[in-house]
């Protein structure tokens, strides 16, 4: 005879993939292949990018265990995130339900849900890893580092890792970094959705300069606290570098409070802030000189 405890986990489990699966969609990837999908809005559903055509067909699960087909197609992609938003044709369609991390901890039971076929799957898993904010290879961020403890199950990528509440935690990846399946968690995903339902793609921050790296001398390092910087080789007629003052040949040494050692640092600095005004720092002539630019912004 099963344990009380036991009866009782089991039912809730159930109980959360029933909660979601009226959420997760078919997603045709393809004439023999088929993926996972969140729906997001009555109208949206958001699903991985890598592996989402650009026009195709949403199941969508009916009360007599089929799928309704709807024409779909995609509105905006992030590769940083693996995030692509579809709109379905004919709206109507049931949001899931969302929650954020706070709370959760490594250990916590989880199980991804998946749509690869006409019925809803789930896999059993545990949080593996929980951790801060990270980049991608591909240029994004993602608020948290929530992987669990296990590869996903072919086609469930798209979809979501629920918890036993039936509530989304994130979006299942398989892409995004190399040699882990990761989750988008929700943070993340009402960033990144939100920008390529109103942009088509992530808006990113620019300053308008062409720049090298340079190793600063004896004195120019003591006055700027650090031993690289980024020197101006060039600048963007009208752009935002060129109104605030800067000039070819300064070097470039903090934006936003932020040390730049050279174009990779300055891009990473500038890319999450899309639009905003921000304190240059940078040397010209032996000196420190401070200027504020309204950084320009392209997705």
């Amino acid at each position: 005879m099963a344990l009380p405890a036991l009866q009782s986990l089991d039912q809730a489990l159930a109980a959360a993939v029933a909660a979601a699966a009226p959420s997760v969609v078919h997603v045709a990837r393809g004439h023999h292949s088929g993926g996972s999908g969140i729906v997001w809005s009555s109208e949206l559903v958001i699903s991985a990018s890598f592996h989402t055509p650009d026009r195709t067909k949403i199941g969508l699960p009916t009360a007599d265990g089929e799928l309704e087909q709807r024409d779909a197609a995609v509105i905006g992609r992030d590769p940083g995130t693996d995030v692509a938003v579809l709109e379905v044709s004919g709206g109507g369609l049931t949001p899931a339900a969302f929650r954020e991390l706070d709370g959760l901890g490594v250990g916590n039971l989880a199980l991804a849900v998946g749509r690869p076929g006409r019925t809803a799957r789930a896999s059993l898993r545990a949080i593996g890893v929980l951790g801060p904010s990270v980049k991608t290879p591909h240029g994004g961020t993602l608020d948290r580092y929530l992987e669990s403890d296990r590869q996903i199950p072919r086609g469930f990528a798209g979809g979501p890792l629920i918890d036993p509440e039936g509530k989304v935690l994130g979006m299942n990846t398989r892409t995004l970094v190399r040699g882990a399946d990761l989750a988008v968690p929700t943070a993340t995903l009402r960033t990144v959705v939100a920008e390529l339902v109103a942009h088509g793609g992530i808006r990113k921050g620019y300053l308008g300069v062409g720049a090298y790296p340079v190793a600063l001398t004896a004195s120019l390092a003591q006055l700027a606290g650090r031993d690289e910087g980024a020197l101006v080789a060039s600048t963007e007629d009208g752009g935002p570098a060129a109104a605030a003052g800067v000039i070819v040949g300064d070097i470039l040494i903090e934006v936003a409070g932020e040390p730049v050692t050279g174009p990779e640092t300055l891009r990473g600095v500038l890319h999450a802030r899309p639009g905003a005004e921000v304190e240059l720092v940078l040397l010209r002539g032996g000196a420190r000189v401070t200027l504020r630019a309204t950084l320009g912004s392209r997705a």
